[in-house]
């Protein structure tokens, strides 16, 4: 089969560099991601053979009677939703053995397979590489003027208006950053996410462990994830906003439930940072839920842009949550970290960003340009707060804003539009 490469409609991705790097160092790279969010497609740009085992009925019994039967092609091979037969993963990993060669295999997933598995891997035969939805930057509403990386060398950055408007951000928000729907009328678009999270809870959630639960109730936990996105909501408050005051849900019940989802790659915690602080106060160690996009969360509430223009309380923490997945598809490419900083004194911050080297910076996300002098102070308290004899200087300090211009403060806060914010 030959290389689907050379595609005209191909948006590039932040991850092409990444998957061809690593396969000039490893035998075989795993892409993982979220189903629709264009891991096939990135593949198929490097690929010289491909089998696509979701929709090749033959090649899947086959691969069942002997993986081995579908390894033989040009490399790199794509195996497309390899977890299908998981078996796969040991024949790859004793064919990269054998081979001894760079950049045999393409693996692309949707779910992760029992960790079971996947435990044998092995320096240099198997990388894996996380995708994600479209950042901005990516699906060319973002004119990356202002490079996260760059943040970390210099925080002179500035930029002209992109051009974002609140009403724009609410849309794309709501269509989120799945290839498949870029072009889609805006009915059409939110009517496809929609259906992408009923396949979720009707088919998906129930395949990825082989428990059967209540599609019905699933929906109902993913509109209590959606009303609490961006928050540290704990296990026992969604289980007992899940089952009501009168039949809460067993806590472990939402932890199978946010495992499957996790496994699925369609919700993505963002963890604690832990400095080391001048002050007494003690961190708080609970994540911040996400959906791996934001249009899922939307979704998940049928709501629609004109919802979230009325009320922006909520716009805000769907805001906060696109930034998070945007800011997370940059900071891999530089090997970083996106987290979250939470003090028993009710100190908050909302994105750390903290580079393999230690060197870190941290934003505040204010969708309106109202709140810039707020997010400011809070920012300067938190670094007073830092030991920073410890931790190092932050390389910088910043408020991501919805719309308007790109510039430094007199106090050295810089104030980014996400329409601005690139790799």
């Amino acid at each position: 089969m030959g290389k689907k490469s050379g595609n005209a409609s191909y948006k590039a991705r932040v991850v092409d560099k990444q998957l061809s790097s690593l396969l000039q160092a490893v035998g075989a790279v795993a892409i993982e991601g979220p189903r629709a969010c264009g891991k096939t497609a990135t593949a198929r740009e490097i690929a010289k053979s491909e089998v696509l085992l979701d929709v090749d009925l033959e090649a899947r019994l086959a691969a069942q009677v002997d993986p081995n039967l579908v390894l033989e092609g040009k490399t790199p091979r794509l195996l497309d939703e390899w977890q299908l037969v998981p078996e796969i993963w040991n024949h790859v990993r004793r064919s990269v053995d054998k081979r001894r060669n760079p950049g045999q295999f393409i693996l692309t997933g949707s779910a992760e397979p029992s960790r079971d598995v996947t435990r044998h891997t092995g320096a240099g035969r198997l990388s894996r590489l996380r995708m994600r939805p479209m950042s901005l930057f990516e699906s060319g509403h973002s004119s990356g003027t202002i490079s996260l990386s760059i943040l970390f060398e210099e925080v002179g950055q500035t930029s002209p208006d992109p051009g974002l408007t609140v009403p724009d951000l609410a849309l794309v928000a709501s269509l989120g950053g799945w290839p498949g729907f870029l072009d889609l009328e805006t009915n059409a678009g939110i009517n496809a996410v929609r259906d992408y999270l009923y396949e979720v809870q009707l088919v998906d959630i129930r395949t990825i462990d082989g428990s059967r639960r209540d599609p019905g109730r699933v929906g109902q936990f993913l509109r209590s994830l959606a009303r609490n996105v961006s928050t540290y909501v704990s296990a026992s408050t969604l289980a007992s906003d899940l089952g009501g005051k009168e039949r809460p849900l067993d806590n472990g019940t939402v932890r199978t439930y946010l495992d499957a989802l996790e496994r699925l790659m369609i919700i993505e915690d963002q963890p604690a940072w832990s400095p080391s602080l001048r002050s007494r106060s003690v961190l708080r160690s609970g994540p911040k839920r996400h959906f791996v996009d934001p249009s899922l969360a939307v979704a998940a509430l049928r709501a629609t842009p004109n919802h979230l223009l009325k009320d922006l309380n909520l716009f805000g923490l769907i805001f906060e949550s696109l930034v998070v997945r945007d800011l997370r598809v940059y900071a891999q490419a530089m090997d970083a970290q996106i987290l979250q900083y939470r003090d028993s004194s009710g100190l908050e911050v909302d994105i750390i960003v903290e580079a393999a080297d230690g060197r870190w910076g941290a934003l505040e996300v204010k969708l309106g340009a109202t709140f810039i002098d707020e997010g400011a102070r809070n920012l300067l308290r938190f670094r007073n707060r830092i030991d920073t004899s410890k931790c190092g200087e932050p390389s910088f300090l910043g408020v991501i804003v919805g719309t308007g211009l790109g510039y430094v403060r007199p106090d050295g806060v810089m104030v980014i539009p996400i329409g601005a914010l690139g790799p």
